[in-house]
């Protein structure tokens, strides 16, 4: 096993999950919310500003301010300096490229596949879902009203597809841009795996042979 593995995943597709199994069954590490800390703690930015960013981008000036991201000096000014949630996802940037280096892994979103985009090594995986099949999913893991669960998705996403396509030259969801587009409402999560491994198997092999 010589990939580094991105998971690219519509909310309640059951990405994290598949991850999770997948690095378990390769033996390699995973990242999702770890990545956030191992940012953090390079970059010296506190956990709670990564947290409140974790993918989700707004080009709002007034939301900007309100949420700190624009430096305020101790005279009220706004500081002329880089607003920090550009300066989280340069983070987070910096900590894909650094984990990705040490060897394979399996990272979930952060736009990790645009980052490794011209690393050979790297295995892209988008994780999509039917809609019942991720309204069940997302009710039996969070505590959200039955009547809202739907609206949560799309909000969701839409925050996801906003930071991802803000951020990126790239559109988020678009199966150009992955190796292999998994439906886990056709699949299972078992199955997602499953199909995963095969493709890995598949592709280094072909590497191998080049």
């Amino acid at each position: 096993m010589n990939s580094v593995i991105t998971i690219s995943r519509e909310f309640g597709s059951g990405g994290r999950e598949i991850g999770k199994r997948l690095s378990e069954k390769l033996d390699i590490p995973f990242y999702d919310k770890e990545l956030l800390e191992i940012a953090s703690k390079e970059s010296g930015i506190c956990r709670e500003l990564f947290d409140r960013n974790d993918e989700a981008y707004t080009n709002s000036f007034l939301y900007s301010l309100v949420v700190g991201n624009y430096p305020i000096s101790s005279d009220g000014r706004i500081e002329p300096e880089m607003p920090i949630n550009q300066r989280i996802f340069l983070a987070q940037f910096d900590t894909i490229k650094s984990i990705a280096a040490k060897g394979p892994c399996v990272i979930v979103g952060r736009c990790a596949d645009y980052v490794l985009k011209n690393e050979k090594n790297t295995i892209n995986f988008f994780i999509t879902g039917n809609t019942a099949e991720k309204k069940k999913r997302i009710l039996e893991r969070y505590d959200i009203e039955k009547n809202k669960v739907e609206d949560f998705i799309k909000k969701t996403d839409k925050r996801r597809a906003s930071y991802y396509n803000y951020y990126t030259d790239m559109k988020w969801g678009e199966a150009r841009n992955f190796d292999l587009c998994i439906n886990t409402s056709k699949t299972g999560i078992d199955g997602a795996v499953e199909t995963m491994l095969a493709y890995i198997r598949i592709k280094e092999s072909s590497v191998k042979n080049d």
